[in-house]
């Protein structure tokens, strides 16, 4: 079990470390510097005369032991730009540290370079870095003989393949950790695109409801209000019985409108969800236009026995059968009549509205209008329904729905 003290220590250890890479990525020339000088001064104490304890011939020049240890050790300053350079020029330092019988330790300095090879350059290139580490370890076996191979040579080579080895594992994990940021990073943008498409869609939805809701009511109260003007000179009971309908109409509107924006709140347990309208619906949706002055009549021709829409496909059946009506009590004039066809066959249901009036819609709308068109195509498609509206050639205007009959929206 691990204790409290040894936590403390490798959390002081991995502080140390991460400030350590932070120096390093905001300064790399003065880190390089500053290791190079490390290791330059190291080499430069051996020089001074510690070499002689592992040398195999103690008569080499001073000063040219100096300048091995010199050769040995500066070039690590360009270990992580241009590594095999740098260990090109301290293996032939290494050559001639071998083959003169100085065996300075600086040549262990090599590792480093072997290090960064493995750590950043292709695999195949540790193949020509043991080839420039090769040479040197042979040659001092060759001219001194004092040890066997497998005391000098092989136990070398082995610490270079462990280090090489340190490399590669190091440069996995590097990148492993990369990708793992990568994707962390991919799915962070994948995860605001999805919060934005959908905070895109449920504004589409909500402002396609609010029209339907608004849109129809404000029509059929406008027609009551037109109605009762009339009527108020001529029959007063009529025109009482046009303000009592815009009332019920008004309290409908009202209370459709507060159940959507109780959606919106932020606790959404408190919202209200009432059923939302289907076919069983349409009676009352018709009696209210009947009541604002447009005579409707509905035509339903069933199957022997009509396979049932799901609650959504009856919703955008009953919208679209709305704003089709909506758009004949704005546009189609006083003396206009309408016909609502409902047709069930095997396959799909077919929804028509066609008025008689004199239309003035058209479905090249101006800016900022034409949003009834544009909701009605995006319901239907949504239940991969095709919809095609236009004036008919004797005058008025046919609104046609072609609804596959499917358990599910595609």
């Amino acid at each position: 079990m691990e204790t409290p003290e040894a936590t403390g220590l490798s959390r002081y250890i991995q502080r140390l470390l991460a400030r350590a890479r932070d120096f390093d990525d905001r300064h790399p020339a003065l880190w390089d510097a500053t290791l190079t000088l490390l290791w330059t001064v190291a080499a430069l104490v051996d020089a001074a005369g510690g070499w002689r304890n592992t040398a195999r011939d103690p008569s080499v020049p001073v000063w040219l032991v100096f300048t091995l240890s010199l050769a040995l050790s500066v070039p690590l300053y360009w270990r992580r730009s241009r590594p095999m350079t740098a260990l090109a020029v301290m293996a032939c330092a290494a050559l001639v540290s071998e083959g003169t019988g100085a065996f300075l330790q600086a040549g262990y300095l090599q590792m480093l370079p072997v290090f960064h090879i493995a750590l950043t350059r292709p695999p195949r290139a540790l193949l020509w870095a043991f080839a420039l580490l090769l040479p040197p370890l042979v040659t001092g076996a060759i001219r001194f003989p004092q040890e066997t191979w497998d005391q000098r040579v092989i136990p070398t080579l082995w610490g270079y393949a462990l280090v090489a080895l340190l490399g590669l594992v190091v440069r996995s994990r590097r990148d492993h950790t990369a990708g793992l940021v990568d994707r962390a990073r991919r799915l962070e943008i994948e995860r605001d695109q999805e919060v934005r498409l959908a905070a895109a869609a449920e504004r589409t939805r909500i402002a396609r409801e609010m029209h339907d809701i608004i849109g129809h009511n404000l029509s059929v109260i406008t027609g009551l209000a037109d109605g009762g003007r009339y009527a108020a000179a001529k029959s007063p009971e009529r025109a009482a019985q046009a303000l009592d309908a815009i009332g019920t109409t008004s309290r409908q509107a009202l209370d459709d409108l507060r159940r959507l924006l109780g959606v919106l709140r932020d606790d959404e347990q408190e919202a209200v969800r009432d059923p939302q309208p289907t076919l069983a619906d349409l009676d009352t949706l018709l009696t209210g236009v009947r009541k604002a002055g447009l005579p409707v009549q509905l035509d339903v021709r069933d199957e022997p026995t009509p396979q049932p829409l799901a609650p959504g496909a009856q919703l955008t059946v009953y919208r679209v059968i709305q704003e089709a009506l909506t758009n004949t009590l704005k546009h189609a004039g006083p003396s206009a009549s309408a016909t609502v066809l409902l047709a069930w066959s095997p396959k799909e249901l077919l929804v028509e509205v066609v008025d008689t009036g004199t239309n003035t819609t058209t479905t090249t709308a101006p800016p900022g209008q034409g949003q009834g068109l544009t909701g009605m195509r995006e319901r239907a498609a949504l239940y991969d329904g095709r919809l095609a509206c236009g004036p008919l050639p004797d005058g008025g205007w046919r609104v046609r729905l072609r609804l596959p009959l499917e358990d599910s929206p595609s």
